[in-house]
This record gives C-alpha cells, sequence and structure tokens, in this order.
C-alpha cells in the first residue's frame, strides 16, 4: 500500500480551496504533470480520504432562508437527533460536541423560527438556544492533518506495510495481512449465515 505523503496534502488543500480547479493547475502548484495529479485525486477518492466534492453556494445571491445557529443541550438519544437534524433540508452543517450537544447551523425558510426548531427537534426532550446569524464562512482547512488510516480489524494504524481491499463498494484498509485475513473470515462467513 502506498503511504499518502505531503504532496496529497498540498492537492487536498487546492481542492478544498476550489474543487474546479484544474489538476493541470494544482500539478504545476505541487511539482507534478496534470495526470499525475489525477492519479493522486483519485487515489485519495478509493482510499476514502476524498468522500464527495461539492458546492460553495453564495447565499446572498439567492433568497436563502434565514440564518440560525442552534445548539441543543439535553437530548435523550443524541444519534437519532443528529440523523434527524442532518436529513432537513434546510440544515447545512451538523455538529456533535463531546459533552453530547448537538449544534447545528440552518437556513430556515420560515417565518416563526422557534416553531419551525420545535417541529425538527420533536419528542427529543431537549433544550435549545437560536441564534440568528449575520454572516457566516466556511473555510475548510487541513492545516495540521496528517494521513492516519486506521485497521478495520484492530484499530492500528496502517502504515507502507498495510494494505486495502474493496468488500462490497467500501474500501478497508488493514495494518498487516493478518487482519485483513481475519476480517475477510469474519466477513465470508457473516454472508454465509446471512
Amino acid at each position: 500500500m502506498r503511504e499518502f505523503d505531503e504532496t496529497d496534502v498540498e492537492i487536498l488543500r487546492y481542492l478544498a480551496e476550489d474543487a474546479r480547479r484544474p489538476f493541470s493547475d494544482i500539478g504545476d502548484a505541487v511539482g507534478l504533470s496534470g495526470p499525475a495529479v489525477s492519479d493522486r485525486v483519485t487515489r485519495l477518492r478509493e482510499a476514502g480520504v476524498v468522500e464527495r466534492f461539492t458546492v460553495d453556494v453564495d447565499r446572498s445571491q439567492l433568497h436563502a432562508g434565514v440564518p440560525v445557529f442552534v445548539q441543543v443541550r439535553g437530548a435523550a438519544d443524541v444519534d437519532a437527533l443528529r440523523e434527524r437534524v442532518g436529513e432537513a433540508n434546510a440544515v447545512e452543517h451538523v455538529f456533535v460536541t463531546a459533552d453530547g450537544e448537538v449544534w447545528f447551523y440552518a437556513r430556515a425558510q420560515v417565518e416563526n423560527v422557534r416553531q419551525w426548531v420545535d417541529g425538527l427537534l420533536g419528542d427529543a426532550g431537549a433544550d435549545y438556544a437560536v441564534t440568528l446569524m449575520d454572516d457566516v464562512s466556511w473555510h475548510p482547512s487541513l492545516d495540521g492533518a496528517e494521513f492516519a488510516l486506521t485497521c478495520a480489524e484492530c484499530g492500528n494504524t496502517v502504515d507502507s506495510e498495510g494494505s486495502s481491499t474493496r468488500v462490497d463498494g467500501q474500501v478497508y484498509h488493514f495494518c498487516c495481512p493478518s487482519c485483513q485475513g481475519r476480517f475477510e473470515d469474519r466477513y465470508e462467513r457473516l454472508e454465509e449465515g446471512a
């Protein structure tokens, strides 16, 4: 398995700034050819590092609703609440804090924000605070990031000695052949029992 390096991180930084930037431009900036950048991006996608490319919309050019930031405390089932909130069309970002609060940013297309939040939270049995936002900008950063693939079997860090395999369309990484073998054996047994 080929290890990721600083050039991969630089490529990710350029893509985070503008996902439509031509690979030849990125290649000029990092000292590679356009096809070499394309190969690296493909590898990053296959490894699950790049999940998707998105659009950053200037909401000031659209009628996009009331921008709100909501902090929810005391939810009985944080995972269920995170899923429910994340599925709402108006919600753009969902965060879960270390102490179990759910925070989210949304653009509510309503007259009464409190009623909208009450309807969204439903029976979560939680307190919340709503802050009306004046301006929002999103600046994804890779500063301080390092590649640290985790073994799907034992949880150890995968290094250059590791391997990857695709099972039912999902990429799994392993620190050693033993872990990969155990994982594949267990997967086959589960499939036989299904």
